[in-house]
């Protein structure tokens, strides 16, 4: 389905961004990973994609707090692939603690991680769009883009900051055969979330199996962890043609938790 296109994916190296990747690349696109961890577990990735689905996988480990790096992340996949025509933002941290107590590092690393990012590969990635005339470019936002929860200050603010700079480039490009839209996915088991569990549960003095059940789940009315696969066939989705004219979307994937 999008055989020939070139995908930059932040944050591909596990979790939501591994499934991403993964689909894309099951659609017949080149793909581009991005993220920190174990050298030789990324490249098993990259080389599984590369083996499976035919296409080519690279590997860049830009970091995403780093504007120069990201750049030269965008310059060097439009040299080696000729094009960047999908742009999926998803690298994410996450800290969890009482706003009087929510460290100023942490607020600057998870808001240059989620949403500065975010802003710095669209300005590098929308010239190139522009002159092929074609892209698509899907933020990974979260339920947290449309709706509040206690102890999560950065998160909160970036994931709607991003939301509105979904909207914005939406505006701007919309004649352009260029789309930008937003996934809100509800709480998926990732290793941030897991990670999260534990921090929550320190935080509200509770067991981790009842922040599963009383503080995350109970957000989601069915009561089900969102899927990464789930993730990753939307974003495909909003690549095709079929989704031509969807843009500016904020699109929750979160088991109702938005609906109520």
């Amino acid at each position: 389905m999008l055989k020939g296109k070139t995908a930059v994916i932040t944050g591909s190296t596990s979790g939501i961004g591994k499934g991403i990747a993964h689909e894309l690349a099951k659609a017949g696109c080149n793909v581009v990973l991005n993220g920190f961890g174990d050298s030789g577990e990324i490249e098993k990735n990259r080389a599984a994609l590369t083996d499976e689905f035919g296409v080519e996988a690279l590997y860049i480990g830009a970091d995403m707090a780093k504007p120069a790096q990201i750049q030269d992340m965008i310059n060097q996949t439009r040299n080696t692939f000729g094009s960047v025509d999908i742009l999926v933002n998803n690298a994410g941290i996450q800290h969890v603690a009482p706003i009087e107590e929510f460290p100023v590092d942490k607020w600057n690393a998870i808001i240059a991680i989620h949403l500065s990012a975010a802003f710095h590969t669209t300005c590098n990635a929308i010239p190139i769009m522009k002159g092929q005339g074609w892209g698509r470019i899907i933020n990974i936002a979260a339920a947290h883009a449309l709706v509040a929860s206690p102890y999560k200050t950065a998160y909160v603010s970036a994931k709607h900051g991003l939301a509105g700079l979904t909207k914005t480039v939406a505006l701007e490009v919309a004649q352009l055969h260029i789309t930008c839209n937003a996934i809100c996915p509800g709480y998926v088991l990732t290793p941030l979330v897991e990670n999260q569990i534990t921090d929550t549960a320190k935080a509200r003095g509770i067991t981790e199996e009842q922040v599963v059940s009383d503080v995350l789940l109970a957000a989601q009315p069915t009561k089900k962890f969102t899927k990464v696969e789930d993730i990753g066939v939307l974003t495909t989705f909003l690549c095709s043609e079929s989704a031509a004219n969807i843009t500016g979307a904020i699109i929750p994937i979160d088991g109702g938790w938005t609906a109520q």
